[in-house]
């Protein structure tokens, strides 16, 4: 396995704890000598990423004189909140500390793959599957808070009772389906995408400078559809949940 430099240096400085902790867990790493992979080293470097610019914007944050960078966070927020309200409704302000950091976190693993020497997280179906599981339990979580278990678990049987027993099969089947849905979009189009990208920079060099420049706006628009869908998911479960039908604008 060919391992990035900080996925390397991850591995001398944590390759013990690392297999220890994956043993405790009955996992065999597939090497132990370097038990952390390339996309678990690239989303922690995200993560770090993140953190780091937040600690480093924070006191140049300014209501006289914003700078190039605060325009662009509010910007991005603005455009979350916006669509949320939209979306959601009211209670779309409860919700956006959770869908800012999803798009923040995937756009910036998302665009990873564009640096040289690193590589996207987001273009192993793991990390996709993570962010989708997270929020498929943050909404569930929701429409329980707002409606009570009782009255969130009847929303999974249908509006007319003598139909329960079809609809529950079909409405958890289509809850489940979104972890996929999620998932394996985000995933397919940055694996598909780096792919292209190391081909035309292989073969073609300028061809594959062309095909950087249109895979930014494919991370772009990846991190959008992503959120959009769990702002969807989110006013089905604290609002009211109408089925499989809420998804059709995305689809």
């Amino acid at each position: 396995m060919h391992q990035l430099w900080f996925t390397r240096w991850l591995n001398a400085l944590f390759a013990r704890p690392a297999d220890a902790l994956l043993r405790l867990l009955h996992v065999a790493p597939a090497h132990p000598a370097a038990p952390i992979p390339n996309h678990v080293a690239m989303e922690i470097l995200a993560a770090l990423i993140i953190a780091l610019f937040a600690v480093w914007i924070r006191p140049r944050l300014s209501v006289d004189k914003p700078g190039a960078w605060q325009h662009i966070l509010e910007l991005l927020w603005t455009g979350i909140e916006s669509q949320a309200e939209e979306v959601i409704g009211h209670d779309a302000q409860r919700f956006l500390g959770f869908l800012m950091t999803l798009a923040v976190l995937i756009l910036v693993g998302n665009l990873m793959g564009l640096i040289p020497g690193l590589a996207a997280p987001t273009a192993q179906i793991t990390v996709p599957l993570g962010c989708a599981l997270v929020t498929f339990v943050y909404y569930h979580m929701q429409g329980i808070r707002r409606q009570g278990w009782l009255s969130y678990g009847k929303t999974f049987l249908g509006p007319i009772p003598l139909l329960a027993f079809l609809m529950l099969p079909i409405e958890l089947i289509s809850h489940l389906a979104r972890i996929l849905s999620l998932s394996v979009r985000l995933f397919a189009n940055m694996f598909a995408g780096d792919m292209i990208i190391q081909i035309m920079m292989a073969l073609f060099p300028l061809a594959g400078v062309v095909f950087m420049t249109f895979h930014f706006f494919i991370a772009l628009l990846q991190a959008y559809i992503f959120v959009l869908l769990a702002m969807i998911y989110l006013a089905g479960a604290v609002e009211s949940h109408h089925g499989p039908a809420e998804e059709a604008a995305v689809a």
